[in-house]
């Protein structure tokens, strides 16, 4: 007997995903991203972006339903983002839903869009071991995940203000660089000295090691680069991007692997599953990679195209669910822009 086939929903910012799995395997992923409208206000408008999703949802459902080849009927099981994201956006996504779930007669599960930055790796490099380590990392979230069975998830750390993405983009701005900074800066590094300038790590210091080992903190990083850039503009002199972009991605990517092989060690986990939007970042593959390496853990990221939100990883979650027998979410489930990242399920 087949598993399930599973659609899933993901519209927890701007991008309108849609993503149908049937067990492990991935037979279409589909979005349609509104990022363009967003860019001449240097940032995600939530009503812009929901505007766009109501537009882009019945297109988007019925261009993946086509590549997959195969019909609503065909479909088991609604899995869709009911958070942490946008109350608006989230609105949208949750409604088409449970209209379809109620006109299919078919279960619907709310699920979290964090987890699913995790668990879209399933499809990818096939079920996850017993228990695994994830950084999550994105322009909202920088949280380090232990994840037993797959849908059991402790929560181990978090940032305590700027998000790795979010610091990306708010430093791509004091440079100029266009939005969104991220994939900038990225392109930049590759270019310059990541050692040409020292910018601070964030809880790092021996003092903030027993009450924050496995958070993050950014906020410091990014007025560090202010100020460096700052002092040279006051000076006269021109600005290296190419070598601030370096120095600032690798204190970011020193900071996060650091903090998670360590983690590991603690927690007797050789297992590391990395997602999220910033994890398409370069340098901090690369580090990943080479720390991994010399500590004897095995390293899971997925492609690039699996890293920014889509419809897989929600698909794949709601899979993973349905798998283990958990009930469906009821019909009137509630979307929280702050779901605890504890929460697989609603």
């Amino acid at each position: 007997m087949s598993e399930p086939l599973v659609l899933g929903i993901e519209t927890s910012c701007d991008e309108t995903g849609v993503g149908i799995v049937r067990g492990y395997d991935l037979l279409v992923d589909a979005v349609a991203s509104s990022v363009d409208e967003h860019a001449r206000f240097g940032g995600i408008i939530p009503e812009i972006a929901a505007r766009a999703h109501l537009e882009a949802m019945v297109p988007t459902i019925e261009r993946a339903l086509a590549t997959a080849e195969v019909t609503l009927d065909q479909v088991d099981a609604i899995a869709v983002t009911a958070g942490p994201g946008l109350v608006g956006p989230l609105t949208i996504g949750a409604a088409a839903a449970k209209a379809l779930a109620v006109g299919l007669g078919k279960p619907l599960y709310g699920v979290n869009h964090v987890i699913g930055h995790a668990v879209v790796d399933e499809l990818v490099d096939g079920p996850f071991p017993e228990r695994v380590m994830a950084l999550v990392v994105s322009g909202g979230h920088s949280s380090l995940l232990r994840i037993d069975d797959t849908v059991n998830v402790t929560e181990l750390g978090s940032t305590l203000d700027d998000a790795a993405g979010e610091a990306f983009d708010k430093v791509g701005r004091l440079l100029g660089l266009p939005y969104p900074g991220g994939p900038h800066i990225d392109r930049l590094a590759r270019d310059g000295d990541p050692a040409a300038i020292r910018f601070p790590r964030g809880l790092t210091a021996p003092k903030d090691q027993a009450e924050h080992a496995t958070d993050f903190s950014f906020s410091g990083l990014k007025t560090a680069v202010a100020r460096w850039v700052e002092s040279r503009q006051d000076a006269g002199e021109p600005i290296p991007l190419a070598d601030v972009s370096a120095s600032f991605a690798a204190a970011v990517a020193d900071v996060l692997t650091a903090k998670t092989i360590a983690a590991c060690r603690r927690e007797g986990i050789s297992t590391l599953v990395v997602g999220g939007g910033f994890s398409a970042n370069s340098q901090l593959r690369d580090m990943a990679a080479a720390r991994c390496a010399e500590a004897g853990i095995d390293l899971r990221i997925p492609p690039i195209r699996y890293c920014t939100d889509n419809g897989a990883m929600i698909a794949a979650l709601g899979a993973a669910v349905v798998r283990r027998g958990l009930p469906p979410s009821p019909l009137d489930l509630p979307v929280d822009s702050t779901m605890p990242l504890t929460q697989v399920l609603v």
